[in-house]
């Protein structure tokens, strides 16, 4: 509640003699001042005790008081107060409106009782007061504004160490390490359940992509009933989806599908935050399963053939040499006729006609480009085993290269 004003000598004598008789008062404007504070909102007196409470305001307010009067060249106790003031507030939690209110209220509070000193008995100190008026509440709001901004600040780093925090518990339980406590921990910082039911998600990004804006693990993504929370890594992203009981993975599917520029992986559900490290190398697994021009985000579960492949580069690569040898020997358009062909044909569930709609073809070159397969392969279409040896071979082909075979 100080300032720095001008005024003539005996202006500041008189508000010095005012400002002296406030002190002696200072015990019962507290007991106001708390009185009105806890009057306004029960949650002053929630976040600290009274003894300290009132030990605190009686501190603010004789260095508020002094500071009135204080030269203009002398240090500005209160805003060093004031700023101090800010970032304990802010490590105690209490909100910063009741802040603010609380040094409007104060000086409210001292200036009232300044105007009643003087009214009526002192009309030359009232004129001063007057004349101060524009000075002393310049300084009031400075003060407030002061205490805002040092609460502001750190409460960004308070909430800076509580991300870096949280990222730490998130990024031990994806590695899957295992410590005493780690998923309780865990649990209680990301306010989610230690046991329950969760999946994760592996999304391929560039660097350049920022959507969102999601670089930490404390922006939640809500939809369809879901939870994420995200965590940034170099080539991915990372969503840890918490479901409610009973829910499947087709609303995660859903709700991913299409959202980002690359492809993404979703794992199986487990049972526990303790189980997330099984399931991030499973969502990435998954990843692995999408050839290098897809979009849409796939399930390991439904993958499961084409993951058995991709987590056994080299046999798979062995597969290929074994049932693609003479086809791969063809010149490249006429191996990729074929490939092509094969491909539709399975994604049509063995139908030709339909196949041959897809390719713009006729139903018999088809079935003639099939027969050709079967010839360089040695391999039947009707034989079940066959058909799954030639399956997961151009599963492996078409990763080939990609980098998932490696």
């Amino acid at each position: 509640m100080g300032g720095r004003g001008p005024r003539t000598g005996q202006d500041w004598k008189l508000l010095a003699e005012s400002c002296v008789a406030l002190l002696e008062r200072l015990p019962e404007l507290v007991d106001e001042h708390i009185r009105q504070l806890t009057e306004y909102s029960p949650v002053y007196g929630q976040v600290l005790p009274h003894d300290q409470q009132w030990r605190e305001a009686e501190t603010a307010m004789r260095i508020g008081i002094q500071a009135i009067s204080a030269p203009r060249d002398s240090p500005r106790r209160d805003l060093e107060h004031a700023e101090e003031a800010g970032r304990r507030r802010a490590r105690q939690g209490l909100p910063l409106e009741l802040l603010v209110h609380a040094y409007r209220s104060a000086g409210y509070l001292v200036w009232d009782a300044l105007m009643e000193s003087a009214a009526g008995r002192e009309p030359e100190r009232l004129a001063v007061l007057m004349r101060c008026a524009t000075m002393v509440w310049s300084a009031v709001d400075v003060q407030a504004a002061t205490a805002s901004e040092s609460y502001l600040a750190t409460e960004r780093e308070l909430r800076r160490r509580t991300d870096e925090r949280l990222q730490a518990l998130l990024d031990a339980l994806l590695e899957g390490q295992e410590a005493p406590g780690l998923a309780a921990r865990a649990a209680a910082g990301l306010d989610l359940p230690e046991h329950g039911p969760y999946a994760v998600v592996v999304l391929r990004t560039e660097r350049h992509d920022t959507r969102d804006g999601r670089d930490g693990c404390v922006r939640p993504m809500l939809g369809a009933g879901l939870r994420f929370i995200w965590r940034m890594r170099a080539d991915c992203e990372i969503g840890v989806v918490a479901l409610d009981p009973g829910q499947g993975l087709d609303a995660v599917a859903r709700l991913l599908d299409g959202r980002r520029s690359g492809p993404g992986g979703i794992s199986p559900v487990v049972s526990g935050l303790g189980e997330l490290g099984r399931a991030r190398r499973w969502a990435e697994l998954a990843l692995r399963t999408c050839p290098p021009d897809a979009t849409g985000v796939v399930r390991l579960d439904q993958r499961m053939a084409t993951a058995l492949v991709v987590s056994q580069p080299e046999l798979a690569g062995r597969l290929v040499s074994d049932v693609f040898g003479a086809l791969l020997e063809l010149e490249p358009g006429d191996r990729a006729v074929l490939i092509e062909t094969l491909d539709m044909w399975l994604a049509c569930e063995g139908s030709a006609g339909r196949a041959a709609g897809r390719l713009y073809c006729h139903r018999n070159t088809v079935f003639n480009r099939l027969r050709r397969l079967e010839q360089l392969t040695s391999r039947s279409l009707a034989r079940p085993r066959d058909l799954i040896e030639m399956t997961l071979a151009l599963d492996a082909y078409r990763l080939a290269g990609t980098g998932t075979t490696r």
